[in-house]
């Protein structure tokens, strides 16, 4: 019976261990494969500038953590993805987690057959988007599409 028990706590023990591994695995390789990694914005010639434009970039840790970098010129942050789904659309779900907003956001990104990215939504944990079917909720307006950079 002791050896049982031991047996199991052992085996507890290492998927706990690596449990996390496995996932951040499942998670970098779902960003990969569907194509998020890079830098991505409207017009890659241009500065970064909130009001024109910001540098988008997601990237791979050596620690296999996925990072989300936002260069708006004035101000930068560095997020951390938590998720990752694609789902039967195609469409890349994601979750960021803001430590600056001290929320999750999720949203939605297509990449067209052309190879650019766009949001198609935007929300808060609590459910409040800001990007809604495509378009920008306070004024209806499209989202624009997102060129690769680098």
């Amino acid at each position: 019976m002791t050896r049982c028990l031991s047996r199991w706590i052992t085996a507890a023990s290492l998927w706990i261990a690596f449990a996390p591994a496995a996932g951040a695995e499942t998670l970098a390789a779902t960003v990969e494969q569907w194509g998020l990694l890079g830098s991505w914005a409207v017009d890659c010639a241009a500065r970064p500038d909130r009001d024109k434009g910001s540098l988008l970039t997601y990237e791979i840790r050596k620690d296999g953590r996925v990072m989300y970098r936002r260069d708006f010129g004035e101000a930068k942050d560095e997020n951390e993805v938590v998720s990752a789904t694609v789902d039967a659309g195609g469409l890349l779900n994601v979750m960021v987690y803001f430590p600056s907003l001290r929320q999750t956001r999720e949203y939605g990104l297509l990449l067209s057959e052309q190879g650019s990215l766009r949001a198609i939504y935007n929300r808060s944990e609590r459910g409040v988007y800001t990007i809604k079917d495509g378009k920008y909720v306070a004024t209806g307006a499209p989202t624009p599409s997102q060129q690769r950079c680098d």
